[in-house]
């Protein structure tokens, strides 16, 4: 991600996102680009959507597109994760309209470009959100599907599936997902060998 403003305050960084219409990642008075996925990306995440929203049907749990804009209170990070979902009722930050606090699942899915920070610093910002029950890292070169679950100690548990005929099991919402409907239509690259 590069960064686009520096030294902007959260108001002037709601008018730029009002302004051009364009997500931004805020941090620290510092405006990053969202990069635009790649086909691949796009639909990983809108397979997870799919496949969450229809096994959340008789579910508390609301599951959101990309566009859902999270904070990361104990950071001041605002930032849009591939996916959220929330069960219950939507905490809403006070000094910035439409922006979240309370997410229980948050998903990405890693590019080249940004696997390092969403597996690093991003991924443990994330883990401070007291509402946050799993992160999943979804990989795009290969079925891979991380899962960070919150223990009831505080610690987090990673459980990982590798194959297509696995799955990701999201045990506090519930559910369940196969790797084959995450990665429904992925065409991978062929492996060097």
């Amino acid at each position: 991600m590069s960064v686009v403003l520096k030294g902007i305050t959260i108001s002037q960084y709601l008018e730029h996102e009002s302004r051009t219409g364009e997500k931004h990642e805020y941090y620290r008075g510092e405006l990053f680009a969202m990069v635009g996925g790649t086909p691949r990306h796009a639909l990983i995440a809108s397979n997870f959507l799919g496949e969450a929203r229809q096994r959340l049907e008789k579910n508390p749990c609301i599951a959101y597109t990309g566009d859902l804009r999270i904070k990361v209170d104990s950071a001041g990070l605002y930032t849009y994760p591939d996916t959220s979902i929330v069960c219950g009722e939507l905490q809403m930050d006070s000094d910035l309209p439409n922006t979240v606090l309370n997410p229980t699942v948050l998903v990405e899915v890693l590019s080249d470009s940004t696997e390092r920070y969403d597996r690093g610093q991003k991924s443990a910002f994330y883990r401070t959100i007291p509402s946050l029950q799993a992160l999943v890292l979804i990989s795009q070169d290969r079925p891979l599907v991380e899962c960070f679950t919150r223990h009831i100690s505080g610690g987090w548990l990673l459980t990982d599936a590798r194959q297509l005929d696995a799955s990701l099991v999201l045990e506090p919402i519930g559910i369940s997902i196969p790797l084959s409907e995450l990665y429904r239509n992925v065409q991978f690259d062929p492996v060097d060998g």
